[in-house]
């Protein structure tokens, strides 16, 4: 019996236990108002070795959130939430060998997110969403302690809003805009240059009638040229040029 060089795959298995717990609390004071948090933890084997041979070691994850949510009226809801994530034993490039990858030690984030969405008046729905985001190493011995992550915004910002006409021949017709900001990014994990910030503009035009649904999507509505991440200085991704999609969808 003859083998395909080309039909041979390497399978990697990995194996690791650990213990990853999740822990949630809510309160509320008043019904208007919930407060929350919770704990967790994760592991994520990671696959390969370095470059001296040695096997890479579990990637492990610790999270915290604390927040509020309070609701204006029945139909309308805002949460303000702070995160404190760990990442250790995280993967990147190894800036000696670029063939193989080293583990970072440590990295740390921290978030506050702003929220509101719901119904302002009948047919008339909005989210929108605020989020300051710190994220920078924390242990390593590769990368200067304290520099930023990349590809991470400090400052993002989100917008969509919608109106479905409720009544008469054109019920179930509705229009949307949102806008999105993401702001100013690290390309390296050396921070030696800036990704810029970039500011999108979407719409969309949407039917819907007893099961049929219909729907035009307008992504990057003037055809805005940005960068969304980067992997390096060799590496600089463009974002999406304006894109027009149609979805049609039948509910049995």
């Amino acid at each position: 019996m003859r083998c395909d060089p080309k039909s041979l795959v390497l399978r990697v298995f990995l194996s690791g236990d650990a213990f990853t717990p999740r822990v949630g609390l809510v309160y509320q004071p008043i019904p208007a108002i919930s407060l929350y948090a919770n704990y967790s933890r994760s592991f994520n084997p990671n696959t390969g070795t370095a470059f001296d041979g040695s096997q890479f070691q579990p990637e492990r994850g610790t999270s915290y959130e604390v927040g509020i949510k309070g609701d204006i009226s029945n139909r309308l809801s805002t949460t303000l939430a702070f995160y404190d994530v760990t990442r250790s034993n995280v993967l990147t490039n190894d800036p000696v060998n670029t063939d193989f990858s080293i583990q970072t030690g440590e990295q740390g984030s921290k978030r506050v997110e702003f929220s509101i969405g719901g119904e302002i008046l009948p047919g008339w729905n909005i989210i929108a969403g605020y989020a300051y985001t710190d994220a920078e190493i924390t242990k390593d011995n590769t990368y200067t302690v304290g520099n930023l992550l990349d590809n991470v915004p400090k400052h993002s910002f989100n917008l969509w809003t919608s109106y479905e006409i409720q009544s008469n021949r054109f019920k179930g017709l509705g229009f949307g805009m949102g806008l999105l900001y993401v702001g100013k990014r690290q390309g390296d994990l050396d921070n030696t240059f800036t990704l810029p910030s970039y500011f999108l503009t979407e719409a969309a035009i949407f039917y819907k009638q007893d099961k049929f649904r219909a729907s035009l999507n307008f992504k990057n509505l003037f055809d805005i040229d940005y960068f969304e991440s980067a992997d390096g200085r060799l590496k600089v991704y463009y974002g999406d040029p304006f894109t027009v999609q149609a979805t049609l969808r039948w509910e049995l």
